[in-house]
């Protein structure tokens, strides 16, 4: 690694104007590319103190032996030439949606003397009408298949449309109604562009006069008698009806808009697109990226419209509006690089619009989008922890790594959970062979002197749990005897007493505590007082994925792309969802019953049945006497006292704010 002292610029040599950076690593390769409005006062951020520096940050200034800069007229140039290098050099330490291909449309070649109907990919094409886009890919098939038994528009390639009017013979698509046979003048050429402008406007949103055409035709059939027309036009109503279900109307029908949305964790990010046109959702797409360097919800927004609009055969299509869930802190010098791009693609230079829905339709869609995103992030990693192969991988590398004796075959994590000291809790999660084992999770209350801080209450759960091991390793011990004559009931305890414990008496390989250093050395300090000296305990600190040993004074840092890291911070965040739940659960208890303590006649016994009863103040508030009624001890008349007392209680907190 590379001393970034070694490589930094003199003072006074980095202009104060806008301009675009490159860190490059000893080999030549470009690791990173930036810009920035003043590139003395951006770069001299990564060098003033290296190590305040994040660890993503950290780790990309040692990759580096050589920073390099070119200075640009503009904040919107700096953005297109960012652009073209990321493009150009694919740093490593850049955000990188990577995706090789481009969006799917479906398209009508009215360009040709018989249009075409079929899908298309890259750049648009002069006289070609484009829809869409779809994805993935079948969405168009399905519409195309579906829209052809209505408007028989020619769909094969060049190749077969002149072996078929060579032969005199149409393809298979002609004999069964798919095509109207253009190739051997089953059709004139005028009516079937006509039949390729009708596809068109039904696929441009304008079903109307179609559907108007098609159901007076089938009245018409009908008062001829001619049933087996009308019906044939009956399913060619519900094939277009078809074919606008698929893709169903989200917002009025002349809304062109592209949706962004994210989630993401300390280490990976998804991020999904809806593609909204002529009101209907046309497309859908996805990634999950590594996240390699420290980056806000406005950065992501940014590097992802600049990969998904910088291609040419995207641009070409830039909606009038863009809505994303957070605007990047150079917003209109984006909305400007993004009407260049469709000002060059022959658009114009209509207006678009870079925004944060903030309610309606558009923000309710938003959330649908945001709620994919969080669903593509959790089956990413749901599927990246079921594999064995990498599960093994991260065992392996995560026991290397702290030089463990023993392969690390159960795993347990120690999280605290508080508000402002009240209501202290703590959980124990388990993985046993990568794998979360949840009959084995835990919850502690702490209370008292161990309740002051976060170190007092690891050290107490620390010592509570593992007290526990040492008492049923003993019980587990001693309950196992011969059985003699008239034993038999005594042996069946001990049996059950030794399965009771089991759980507890099992020791886990590795502890590992949410926090850093402070919390590590305290919870190795309760198993030393315990006499437990041989179990290896790490904490892994949030803010910077950092792994703290026990007595030491700076953490392990487990790179980047390290399937253990990945496995700690599984675990860590597991311990702390299932902390954060008993927490509000005893928060919401304890506020229940506080709020029943002026009720006359309601003792702690019934007020502790009407907690587990409804189990919040909300949802106590929801119900009616009829309801209350039905909590054992209490009568009609006490239910009406409760709900004139938290009305009464509603009442005054109202006024007096």
């Amino acid at each position: 690694m590379a001393d970034p002292s070694s490589y930094r610029p003199k003072p006074g040599e980095i202009p104060t104007t806008p301009g675009v950076y490159r860190f490059i690593d000893p080999h030549g390769r470009v690791v990173y590319v930036g810009k920035a409005k003043n590139l003395r006062s951006r770069l001299n951020s990564y060098f003033a103190r290296v190590s305040t520096l994040p660890a993503k940050t950290y780790a990309m200034v040692h990759a580096a032996a050589s920073v390099e800069w070119t200075v640009v007229g503009s904040e919107l140039e700096a953005i297109q030439l960012e652009y073209t290098w990321i493009k150009q050099h694919t740093p490593r330490f850049n955000i990188m949606y990577r995706d090789d291909k481009s969006y799917p449309y479906l398209a009508v070649t009215m360009n040709e003397k018989y249009p075409r109907v079929q899908v298309m990919r890259g750049d648009k094409k002069p006289g070609v009408k484009y829809f869409g886009p779809f994805y993935p890919a079948k969405a168009i098939r399905e519409t195309v298949d579906t829209m052809l038994r209505v408007f028989p528009v020619r769909s094969c390639s060049a190749g077969v449309f002149k072996r078929a009017k060579a032969s005199g013979r149409p393809c298979l698509l002609g004999y069964i109604g798919k095509c109207a046979a253009p190739c051997v003048g089953e059709i004139s050429e005028e009516d079937h562009r006509k039949l390729a402008e009708e596809f068109c406007d039904v696929m441009a949103g304008r079903p109307g006069p179609q559907v108007k055409r098609i159901e007076n035709q089938m009245k018409a059939a009908v008062a001829d008698l001619r049933f087996e027309d009308a019906g044939r036009h009956r399913d060619d109503l519900e094939a277009i009806r078809r074919v606008f279900e698929r893709n169903a109307v989200v917002l009025s029908e002349d809304t062109e808009a592209d949706i962004f949305a994210f989630a993401e964790d300390e280490l990976e990010a998804a991020a999904q697109v809806f593609h909204v046109r002529q009101g209907r959702i046309r497309g859908q797409r996805g990634w999950v990226v590594e996240k390699v360097e420290e980056t806000d919800a406005g950065a992501m927004v940014e590097q992802l419209l600049m990969q998904v609009y910088g291609s040419m055969a995207d641009t070409e299509r830039i909606p009038p509006e863009v809505l994303v869930p957070a605007l990047p802190d150079n917003a209109e010098e984006m909305t400007a690089w993004l009407r260049q791009l469709r000002s060059d693609s022959g658009e114009g230079r209509a207006q678009i619009s870079l925004r944060v829905p903030q309610r309606g339709d558009k923000a309710a869609l938003l959330g649908t989008v945001q709620e994919n995103a969080e669903q593509a992030l959790r089956l990413h990693k749901a599927r990246r922890s079921s594999d064995i192969t990498t599960r093994s991988a991260a065992l392996r590398d995560l026991q290397e790594a702290l030089g463990a004796v023993e392969p690390l075959l159960r795993i347990e994590c120690f999280d605290i959970s508080h508000t402002s000291g009240t209501n202290v809790v703590a959980s124990m999660v388990v993985l046993e062979d990568g794998l979360a084992k949840k009959r084995d999770y835990r919850r502690f209350s702490v209370k008292g002197d161990a309740a002051r801080d976060d170190t007092s209450a690891m050290y107490d759960v620390i010592s509570r749990r593992f007290a526990r091991h040492l008492r049923d390793q003993e019980q587990a011990t001693t309950a196992v005897t011969e059985p003699t004559e008239g034993d038999e009931e005594e042996v069946r305890d001990s049996t059950v007493v030794e399965r009771e414990a089991e759980r507890f008496a099992y020791p886990p390989s590795l502890v590992v505590v949410d926090g850093g250093q402070p919390q590590v050395n305290v919870a190795k300090q309760a198993l030393d007082d315990l006499g437990i000296t041989d179990l290896p305990v790490v904490g892994l600190a949030k803010r910077l994925e950092e792994v703290w040993l026990p007595g030491d004074d700076f953490p392990l840092v487990l790179p980047r792309s390290s399937e253990a890291l990945y496995m700690l911070q599984r675990i860590r965040d597991e311990a702390h969802r299932f902390a954060i739940a008993y927490h509000r659960s005893k928060r919401s208890k304890q506020m229940t019953a506080s709020a029943l303590d002026d009720v006359p006649g309601l003792g702690p016994s019934r007020r502790a049945a009407i907690v587990a009863h409804f189990g919040s103040v909300a949802n106590l508030k929801k119900a009616s006497v009829e309801e209350i009624s039905e909590v054992p001890g209490l009568g009609r008349g006490t239910a009406q006292k409760i709900l004139d007392h938290l009305k009464a209680e509603a009442e005054t907190t109202s006024s007096a704010s």
